[in-house]
């Protein structure tokens, strides 16, 4: 069963603190109507130093990027919506949280056209453990390769975290779940593996570690961009290429990253046990090293912590 959220404490909503039960939207709003909307997914960590947000600049910049690219403009300076992050964790009173900063077109008109309709600006947070379970840290989980094809850059700007964009994920999901599995494999309009519903995908074959390219419909991780870093410099080689799904299939190791997944394991693929069908030896290093960075114990990569 999917856990529902807290619904207490306050959001931050176009510039205001609003009762969880408060913070409504109209019913005629462009982006109910017409998936017009932006968002990023952060995360909070707390640590014996203290709370970090986990790169904060990276994710409010690609908060702008996505909204550029759908000609919004986001009422606020990048440096108000960082204090507005923070002053909300504050005001919730949380030491660890996911962070759900959203920028959407709101009631004035319908039409697909959004011209004339303001842009409006939401800030929740909240607690949430690993995304695809705790098992799938350790253990890994079970996967198939959806049916269903990664949206294609002809189509829409798959460099977007748009809200749209997630009616394709929600229908690989969906079709995993139904079928009895975890998770789903996307693959692109070309048949090479692009990416999770909600997460980007790595394997590991004879000590070489491999993710798909940006060409392959992916959204640029920012948890994938610091795995392909602390891998390089704990001395592995990383290649971002065209991953076919034989090789996917045949890997030694597979994981998931993402603000959401964090680094999960991939156990099995359409009933092929991936490797010995458990964590990887590699997998298990660079969860390691990844948790250590975001619970301020490694001082080389501080400067991805943003102190609350």
């Amino acid at each position: 069963m999917v856990e529902g959220l807290p619904e207490r404490g306050k959001i931050w909503y176009n510039g205001r603190f609003l009762d969880w039960k408060d913070a409504k939207v109209h019913v005629l709003a462009h982006g109910l109507h017409y998936g017009t909307g932006v968002f990023e997914g952060i995360r909070c960590y707390a640590t014996d130093k203290g709370s970090f947000i986990f790169r904060l600049d990276d994710h409010i910049a690609r908060l702008y990027r996505s909204a550029e690219l759908y000609k919004m403009t986001i009422p606020y300076t990048k440096e108000e919506l960082k204090n507005a992050i923070k002053d909300t964790i504050r005001i919730n009173e949380l030491d660890a949280c996911y962070i759900r900063p959203i920028a959407f077109y709101g009631f004035h008109h319908l039409g697909v056209n959004p011209e004339g309709c303001p842009v409006d600006c939401a800030i929740a947070v909240w607690r949430w453990g690993t995304y695809l379970g705790e098992e799938a840290l350790e253990k890994g989980i079970r996967c198939t390769f959806s049916s269903w094809r990664r949206i294609d850059p002809n189509t829409l700007p798959v460099t977007a975290k748009a809200t749209g964009h997630y009616l394709n994920s929600l229908l690989a999901v969906l079709d995993a779940k139904e079928r009895g599995f975890d998770e789903a494999i996307m693959l692109d309009n070309h048949g090479y593996v692009a990416e999770g519903p909600g997460e980007n995908i790595f394997g590991v074959k004879d000590g070489l570690i491999y993710t798909p390219a940006i060409e392959s419909s992916i959204l640029p991780g920012i948890t994938r961009a610091s795995v392909i870093e602390l891998a390089r410099d704990m001395g592995y080689e990383v290649l971002e290429k065209r991953v076919k799904k034989e090789e996917l299939l045949n890997a030694d190791e597979a994981f998931f990253t993402g603000t959401a997944a964090e680094v999960s394991a991939i156990r099995e693929i359409d009933g092929v046990k991936i490797g010995e069908g458990k964590r990887g030896k590699i997998t298990e290093e660079i969860q390691r090293k990844f948790f250590d960075v975001v619970n301020a114990r490694e001082e080389r990569y501080m400067s991805w912590l943003e102190p609350v």
